[in-house]
């Protein structure tokens, strides 16, 4: 039974993660600015990593890791955290933050897809997934409708692949550990996937990135990085598990919904992006679309 002072708690944690989670883009855009960009998201991921092992074997919650669970954590962990947040912050220094944002909104449809052509004993789905599914893909033709200036910039069009193909991978991370699932904690799960996608990452940024940056990174760069660690990961990862112990997992989902306007705020008011009736049509249209494949899943 949860008392009313631990409620108050969870819908104050999951306050948090509906709004720190919608600033990561905006400072990771910050960061990768002057941050070798691979680099920068390998520093964030496996600092953030190692301090939570650090905590889980002090505390003893390290024992109930196998070397199974261990690599079924890693896999997702590359996938998720490397190829997809990663890789999503590389784009960011080709295309605003606030777009890396509403690419990223895209994501629960990739996963519907994907799921529907993975399972062997698949059968149409229902109605509500498949008005999700039109109204998602009708958000990504407003997405690239809202861009169509910008894609003969050759950066800004690589940026808006890399993006989705960075969503893509995140998508294929989150059925794998559907498929896979373990028996460890959550805690020891999100640590092992921070350290093996963070290293990744590193391994990635040492030889891609163009080092001879990190000798001209700025202040706010740095600020970035330390936001991004202790607050973006550490601090918010855990208000997620904390609500998502003691809030029903429909009411927890909300902040999917939230993170995106709150990406698109920052990023019009503090960064000057260019924001159109189109991008907001499209959020709001990808979120509905987000919504009833939600929806159709819980009544399945």
């Amino acid at each position: 039974m949860v008392s009313t002072r631990e409620n108050t708690k969870a819908y104050l944690a999951l306050a948090v993660v509906c709004i720190v989670w919608g600033t990561t883009y905006f400072a990771m855009w910050i960061g990768v600015t002057t941050f070798p960009p691979l680099l920068f998201s390998g520093i964030r991921h496996s600092t953030a990593g190692v301090l939570l092992i650090v905590y889980l074997y002090i505390s003893g919650k390290l024992s109930t890791l196998t070397k199974i669970n261990l690599v079924r954590q890693a896999v997702p962990g590359v996938l998720m955290i490397a190829l997809g947040n990663g890789v999503m912050g590389w784009s960011e220094r080709y295309i605003p933050s606030g777009l890396a944002a509403l690419i990223t909104s895209v994501m629960p449809v990739y996963v519907t897809l994907i799921n529907f052509a993975a399972n062997k004993n698949r059968t149409l789905p229902n109605k509500h997934v498949l008005l999700g599914l039109l109204l998602g893909c009708i958000g990504i033709v407003l997405i690239f409708r809202d861009n169509l200036k910008d894609l003969n910039n050759q950066d800004y069009f690589t940026g808006i692949v890399v993006a989705f193909l960075a969503c893509l991978a995140w998508a294929f991370g989150n059925i794998y550990t559907k498929f896979k699932p373990t028996t460890t904690p959550a805690l020891v799960n999100a640590a092992i996937q921070l350290c093996s996608g963070g290293f990744f990452l590193v391994i990635m940024g040492l030889l891609f990135d163009d080092l001879n940056e990190i000798h001209h990174v700025s202040a706010s760069s740095w600020y970035a990085l330390i936001y991004l660690i202790i607050i973006g990961s550490l601090f918010t990862y855990t208000c997620f598990l904390y609500a998502l112990e003691r809030l029903p997992v429909t009411l927890v989902s909300i902040y999917a919904y939230i993170n995106p306007f709150i990406a698109l705020l920052l990023g019009a008011l503090f960064l000057n992006e260019r924001m159109t009736w189109v991008t907001w049509l499209a959020l709001i249209v990808t979120l509905s679309g987000v919504y009833w494949i939600n929806k159709g899943y819980k009544k399945h």
